[in-house]
């Protein structure tokens, strides 16, 4: 009885932990949200107004709200790149820990000019004016470089996994037609029973095999050849078609045609 009694206080110890718990892991959460929206919130407030001071306001006042907004501009667009490529591709941790570097900089480079805005004494501030810019773009500069990196290389990891889909894309397309090489054999196959003996004769031709032509000229091209002092020629031989005989008895060195035998 008493054991039973020590896990029924065991366990309502462990449940009523366990809300305690959540309750506090919840009510976190809900801060870290609201402090979330407030940050975002003020932050949209500040931007709007130093847009507003850039546009607006001419001279000293104009230029810092200017090098103000382009600070926040650009750092805040590679932390955002820099954070979600990150989730992606580990390589790119060593990358945020030099945009955490150059972070306290630009952070440093923004109470700065923060700082400047409230000074009474333009002159002063007008003075400093070009090495803050020149500091605002070397700051901005590897901020955007950092950024711009970032995203070549997950454009270039998607243009590789995109070719290596292709190419197996166009592998199973070749696969699911297979009906089409099928049907191709049978055609290259009738093709070629089609084309009957004279297609052999020309691819004969075609692998380099010359079938000989007689002519009527074949003497006197002989004949021409040696009179220019080049080798003679050798005689043709006959066609398959019978010849005609009235060509025949022109030239004595060609056979006398064999008479036909009758029944």
């Amino acid at each position: 009885m008493e054991a039973a009694i020590t896990i029924l206080a065991l366990l309502f110890v462990a449940f009523i932990a366990l809300g305690v718990y959540a309750t506090v892991k919840a009510v976190g959460a809900a801060k870290r949200g609201v402090d979330r929206t407030i940050t975002q919130a003020r932050r949209t407030v500040e931007d709007t107004t130093l847009r507003a001071k850039s546009f607006g306001q001419t001279g000293v006042a104009g230029e810092l709200a200017q090098l103000r907004l382009a600070l926040r501009t650009s750092m805040r667009a590679t932390q955002d790149a820099l954070h979600a490529g990150v989730a992606e591709d580990s390589s790119l941790a060593e990358s945020v820990g030099l945009f955490h570097r150059l972070s306290a900089h630009g952070l440093e480079l923004d109470d700065e000019l923060k700082r400047l805005e409230r000074e009474p004494d333009r002159a002063t501030v007008a003075a400093l004016l070009p090495q803050l810019k020149e500091r605002t773009q070397r700051i901005t500069h590897s901020a955007d470089s950092l950024r711009w990196a970032a995203r070549d290389r997950a454009r270039q990891f998607a243009d590789d996994d995109l070719d290596a889909l292709n190419a197996q894309i166009d592998i199973e397309a070749g696969a699911l037609r297979h009906w089409t090489v099928e049907e191709q054999r049978p055609q290259q196959a009738s093709g070629a029973a089609s084309q009957g003996p004279g297609a052999g004769a020309g691819r004969a031709h075609d692998a380099g095999v010359d079938w000989p032509e007689p002519t009527a000229g074949a003497g006197n091209s002989t004949t021409a050849d040696e009179s220019w002092g080049g080798p003679a020629r050798e005689e043709a031989p006959q066609a398959i078609t019978a010849p005609d005989p009235h060509l025949r008895t022109r030239y004595p060195w060609q056979k006398a045609a064999r008479p036909e035998t009758t029944n």
